[in-house]
């Protein structure tokens, strides 16, 4: 069976972010006020074989331990969003 996982990384709090710094600066001159505190992250969507939800949880959170993320200054969160249909898995 085929899982839909959806692993969202960001910086850790206190770790500079620079891309979110550019984006809250530039929000004003395009007429959006009163948003701050700005974090830039990345979402890495992929499709797990796995016999059930909880094996799809741990391979997903092993594989983002081990590429995804860096765990020095990144967290990550791995949510797996459900099987995936049949007509709709990628072979």
């Amino acid at each position: 069976m085929r899982f839909e996982v959806l692993v969202e990384v960001r910086l850790r709090p206190g770790i500079a972010d620079p891309q979110g710094a550019t984006v809250e600066r530039a929000l004003p001159a395009l007429g959006f006020a009163g948003i701050d505190h700005v974090r830039v992250g990345k979402a890495i969507r992929l499709q797990v074989e796995a016999p059930d939800k909880a094996a799809a949880a741990t391979t997903a959170q092993a594989v983002t331990e081990r590429l995804l993320a860096n765990p020095v200054i990144e967290e990550a969160d791995v949510q797996v969003l459900g099987p995936v249909p049949a007509e709709v898995a990628v072979p």
